[in-house]
């Protein structure tokens, strides 16, 4: 273990609950690997805290933060500034510190982005069916269009949610590739191609399993791939109907290491190399028992 000194940075994580978080992990292990002398720990924040946790924070000489739930958007009221992607997706995951404050990034897509890459899948002209309207699909929606998809497709039991972040991805990247759809209509879209699914929903999530947001095996059929944001169950049900239709599958794992490894680079002004991001990777594997996915 090293040896905690004077000299130590510290990095932490913001939020409510943090007691199972994977982010010591990432974080930790990259410092021994490079030999820096930083230690990352979780922060339990509660509900009304936020403010005082920032202000703190600084005045600590806190290194940096990353904020999870529910903390993600009320967090940037109390900023210094924030980035333009982050202010566009209305999240913030990741805060560095500058000289009048702290800086807000969002490095849960950029992450995304980099896992996805990492297993072979291209955003560029893709065709995609994004589960889910929720916080994390409007965040996936921006960065699909920002990656160049040719045409996304958000799909949600309730249109008007759907609708909405539709118009505001449109509109403010000046685009018209985002369309809302029902959940049922997917029978509707163009069959001459198959497409990439992104599942943006907390259906499925440990313990509830078997859960998935659509059942019809006629829908897993027009995908290649699909790609779940849940990463416990690491095979969940939606990846194991896409396998079964003969696509590939892939759980968020690698999402949340590489949004950590992100944030880590932005704190230390550095490159981390994929082989110390692997590394990482497969301690988080095996802390979760996961084989070979």
């Amino acid at each position: 273990m090293r040896q905690i000194d004077g000299y130590t940075r510290t990095c932490g994580l913001i939020g409510n609950p943090v007691e199972h978080t994977m982010s010591p992990m990432i974080h930790n292990t990259l410092a021994e690997r490079e030999g820096r002398n930083l230690a990352y720990m979780p922060f339990h924040v509660e509900n009304g805290n936020v403010k005082a946790a920032i202000e703190g924070a600084y005045a600590l000489n806190i290194l940096g933060l990353n904020v999870t739930v529910p903390y993600k958007s009320e967090v940037m009221k109390y900023l210094a500034e924030t980035d333009e992607t982050a202010q566009r997706i209305g999240a913030v995951n990741t805060l560095v510190r500058t000289a009048a404050g702290y800086k807000g990034y969002n490095t849960d897509m950029p992450g995304l982005y980099r896992a996805m890459c990492s297993e072979g899948i291209r955003l560029k002209d893709e065709h995609v069916i994004l589960l889910g309207a929720g916080g994390a699909a409007r965040a996936v929606a921006f960065m699909c269009v920002l990656e160049g998809a040719k045409k996304v497709y958000i799909l949600n039991r309730t249109l008007d949610k759907a609708n909405q972040i539709a118009s505001e991805v449109n509109r403010l990247l000046e685009t018209d590739c985002v369309t809302a759809m029902e959940m049922r209509d997917y029978a509707s879209l163009p069959r001459e191609r198959k497409y990439l699914a992104i599942q943006a929903t907390s259906v499925g999530l440990y313990p509830n399993v078997e859960d998935v947001v659509i059942q019809d095996k006629d829908f897993f059929e027009m995908l290649h791939t699909g790609f779940d944001l849940i990463y416990r169950p690491a095979n969940t049900k939606f990846m194991s109907l896409v396998k079964e239709a003969g696509g590939q599958a892939f759980h968020g794992l690698k999402m949340l290491l590489y949004q950590g490894v992100i944030a880590y680079e932005l704190w230390n002004d550095i490159s981390v190399t994929e082989e110390d991001a692997l590394i990482v990777y497969e301690k988080m594997k095996a802390a979760m028992g996961i084989g070979e996915a």
